[in-house]
């Protein structure tokens, strides 16, 4: 079993693991030859399922395993994270999965470069654990710069086929309203706002916090976005227009045209209007208001989002993370549960 890769961007890979650790202490990752997954599925809350393509993080690539060239790993997130950032500033980082007093890590290899005009002064070198990882430096000197040599290693354990060979993707109905979201750090900052303002009325009014910070999240087939947030002693929405209902791609639909003829989307379109007035043509979730928040945390890492509403069921999330050539190859879902009204 063997997998190393250098890493060729770091800022993208700390964002990444930044916003899945928000959702989940532990990822479930999957190394394959062509591709990156990363699953995070905790006992409540979003599921999320990362396809990335190797070149969204990783320059060259290396994995070899008896099981196809398949190796699964349990990774604690924080860990990973804290070492990612310590590599901001590097001029190289390389990954390698190997071993410790015969237990499985991943050994973050860090190279970073600083000028010098003396030799004299050696910084202390230290080493120990930190957080489930460990960081052990080293120094090589030249003709006026200082090269320091970091390897941060994080604990892992490797999963056998069978134990994740039960593990797919929530299974759901087609949408009812597909459409593309505005900014998502946008609407965070919206959706936060409305939190606070329901914590502040819990204080001073009868009911639980719990249930003054759910959000009930509505689209329409013709560009509209509802966000909204209603307690005891508040009622508040933001909305959106002039978005985009993105079209269905009849390769990709079950019965080709036919089958977007008599698609729940299609069937909404001639339903509500434009300007977000009518109540026709909605479809509704709701969401609990602080996970949502912490869903809306992968905007740092920009590119397109595309949100599917299933009617009182789910909410499902698609970030097509942004690429060197100008093709989504790398998409997040997002799986997020509705309450009952």
């Amino acid at each position: 079993m063997r997998f190393k890769a250098s890493i060729q961007n770091i800022s993208t890979f700390t964002k990444l693991t930044a916003s899945l650790n928000s959702l989940g202490p532990l990822a479930w990752v999957k190394l394959s030859d062509d591709q990156v997954c990363f699953t995070i599925i905790p006992e409540q809350g979003t599921q999320v399922w990362a396809v990335l393509s190797i070149d969204t993080i990783f320059e060259t690539y290396t994995v070899q395993s008896a099981a196809n060239n398949v190796i699964n790993l349990e990774v604690p997130l924080t860990s990973l994270n804290r070492a990612l950032k310590s590599a901001t500033n590097a001029t190289s980082a390389q990954i390698r999965l190997t071993k410790k007093d015969n237990m499985p890590l991943l050994a973050l290899t860090i190279v970073t470069a600083s000028s010098s005009n003396s030799y004299s002064a050696f910084p202390t070198t230290s080493s120990g654990i930190d957080g489930g990882f460990g960081a052990t430096p080293s120094e090589e000197f030249g003709a006026n710069n200082r090269e320091t040599i970091i390897t941060q290693e994080i604990p892992v354990r490797v999963l056998a086929p069978d134990t994740v060979a039960g593990l797919h993707e929530p299974q759901c109905r087609e949408p009812d309203v597909h459409i593309i979201l505005p900014p998502l750090l946008q609407l965070k900052s919206v959706s936060d706002r409305f939190t606070k303002l329901a914590l502040v009325g819990a204080k001073s009014g009868p009911g639980t916090v719990t249930s003054r910070t759910r959000l009930e999240m509505a689209a329409n087939m013709h560009g509209c976005l509802k966000m909204a947030m209603k307690t005891d002693s508040m009622n508040i929405s933001s909305v959106w227009t002039d978005l985009s209902n993105p079209e269905l791609d009849p390769s990709q639909v079950a019965g080709g045209e036919i089958g977007i003829s008599e698609h729940p989307s299609t069937r909404m379109k001639e339903l509500g209007t434009a300007d977000g007035r009518s109540e026709e043509g909605w479809a509704t979730v709701r969401i609990d208001a602080r996970d949502w928040g912490k869903v809306m945390s992968v905007g740092r890492l920009g590119g397109r989002v595309i949100a599917c509403f299933c009617d009182e069921h789910a909410l499902i999330l698609y970030v097509y993370l942004p690429s060197d050539n100008g093709e989504d190859e790398s998409v997040l879902t997002y799986y997020v549960s509705s309450y009952s009204a």
